[in-house]
């Protein structure tokens, strides 16, 4: 019976890394314990994603400033009528 089991960010980082190393999955599903769907959801996870601009960024990053972004939007649209509720009206 499989065991959930919780793994920290840099363990799953450092087993991305050394895939994206040449490392053989096999190699790296025997060594470390984990099963070839884990490490592939952590390689599109935690794997870099080159950007136009030359910028590298990871999934989880990407998802991060993503949830960032819409927060900043939410506050943005609060800011906005709370200066329509408040700006005297002539």
């Amino acid at each position: 019976m499989a065991r959930n089991r919780k793994y920290d960010i840099e363990f799953k980082k450092n087993i991305v890394e050394l895939y994206q190393e040449g490392k053989a999955p096999t190699e790296i599903v025997c060594e470390y314990g984990i099963s070839n769907s884990v490490l592939y959801k952590w390689v599109r996870e935690y794997g870099k994603i080159k950007a136009e601009d030359g910028t590298t960024v990871t999934l989880y990053e990407m998802k991060a400033l993503k949830k960032q972004n819409a927060q900043l939007k939410m506050e943005n649209e609060i800011l906005k009528k709370a200066i329509a509720i408040f700006t005297p009206k002539p």
